[in-house]
């Protein structure tokens, strides 16, 4: 049966209902159950897929809600005769199930209302890091032999070779004619940029806003932390410090940026603390400030009475962190249900010219940044 391959090709971190529920979709795009045809039954896919009753059920559920199957009593489910599968895509994110803003990104893709139905390949599972290279190239070779209609693409980032994967793997998709769309970020360096859309939000903007209300609430001497190869729309968060803390006519020299950090090296931030003396630290991302906040506790630093921190994604975590994190939110859902129909627009229309697409953000302000009595206030930007 097609479950046992298809689930496992699901992220780990994917709730056992969605895998079901893909998997189902993947075998009616590809033609192994068409229109009016009965699914197998919720016993034999609780056996197929070693879930329960009522995971089955669920995915049984989505499905019906999705329009692709109909749920007849004491008879079974259906394909509905009315469904017509648009195109096909695959998702090539590496860090999908390792980098938290990716699940909610695909939720949104796979979730968008559209006219037609297109079907959504998740891929297998990832890997640890030190195979995400090696797994990255192979889904891209997944997708090219499916002849997907389309491929949205995360690039790597910090492994040993992210920015050679990342052209070999770009290489082979235009080979194949198969077009892509970008998440997140782009694949050259900051502020080079690709022929390839790009769905996320204005890096550089954020981090400008990010780093102005830490000046507001008080903040004279910054310093902005990324971890050693992150991406470009880390770089692009860095020159919104910078221009941030020069608008507010503070000090700035150049090694109050560190783009290759280790935040867990207690050697390595105790010598960021005697070069720039920060009272204030902007992050690249928030689990880059949760290391961080973890060395300063270490060294006996508190924040934020002595230096006030902020992050980046609001991930899940950020305010669960010891001192809950000021951040900026990204709108995940939303990413993904825009770069669904940027992809559809690019297949349609080859030739329009390579797009920047931002959505807006959301600065979260919460106690990292001292101001306590704010701790769930969102201030919209």
């Amino acid at each position: 049966m097609i479950y046992d391959q298809t689930v496992k090709r699901a992220p780990g971190s994917v709730a056992k209902y969605r895998q079901i529920c893909d998997s189902l979709k993947d075998a009616i795009a590809s033609g192994q159950y068409h229109a009016g045809q009965r699914l197998p039954s919720e016993s034999e896919l609780v056996e197929a897929t070693s879930a329960s009753r009522v995971t089955v059920n669920r995915a049984l559920r989505e499905l019906q809600l999705e329009g692709l199957i109909e749920r007849r009593a004491g008879s079974g489910s259906y394909v509905r005769a009315s469904v017509t599968t648009g195109y096909t895509f695959g998702l090539l994110i590496p860090e999908l199930g390792l980098t938290e803003i990716f699940e909610p990104i695909c939720r949104g893709m796979a979730e968008v209302q559209l006219d037609e139905h297109h079907v959504l390949f998740w891929g297998k599972s990832p890997g640890d890091s030190s195979s995400l290279e090696n797994d990255a190239r192979d889904l891209c070779q997944q997708w090219i032999a499916k002849k997907v209609s389309g491929v949205f693409f995360a690039p790597l980032e910090l492994t040993s070779h992210a920015d050679e994967s990342n052209r070999r793997m770009m290489e082979f998709l235009e080979r194949a004619g198969i077009p892509v769309v970008l998440i997140d970020r782009d694949l050259v360096p900051f502020p080079q940029r690709s022929c390839h859309d790009l769905i996320g939000i204005d890096n550089r903007r954020a981090a400008y806003v990010l780093t102005r209300h830490l000046i507001e609430v008080g903040c004279r001497r910054l310093a902005f932390v990324a971890r050693h190869r992150m991406a470009p729309n880390c770089v692009g968060r860095g020159v919104g410090f910078r221009e941030a803390v020069l608008d507010a006519g503070l000090e700035f020299q150049p090694e109050f940026i560190r783009l290759a950090a280790k935040p867990e090296d207690r050697d390595e931030i105790a010598d960021l603390l005697k070069v720039c003396r920060p009272d204030g630290i902007v992050c690249a991302n928030d689990y880059t400030a949760a290391q961080l906040m973890r060395t300063l506790e270490s060294l006996s630093i508190k924040v934020p009475d002595q230096i006030r921190l902020a992050g980046f994604d609001d991930v899940k975590y950020a305010s669960l962190l010891p001192v809950a994190l000021t951040t900026i939110h990204q709108p995940c859902s939303e990413i993904g249900a825009a770069a669904v129909r940027a992809m559809i627009e690019r297949v349609r229309n080859p030739g329009q010219p390579a797009r920047d697409i931002l959505l807006d953000f959301k600065l979260v302000v919460r106690e990292s940044s001292g101001v306590a009595s704010a701790a769930l206030a969102h201030a919209s930007i």
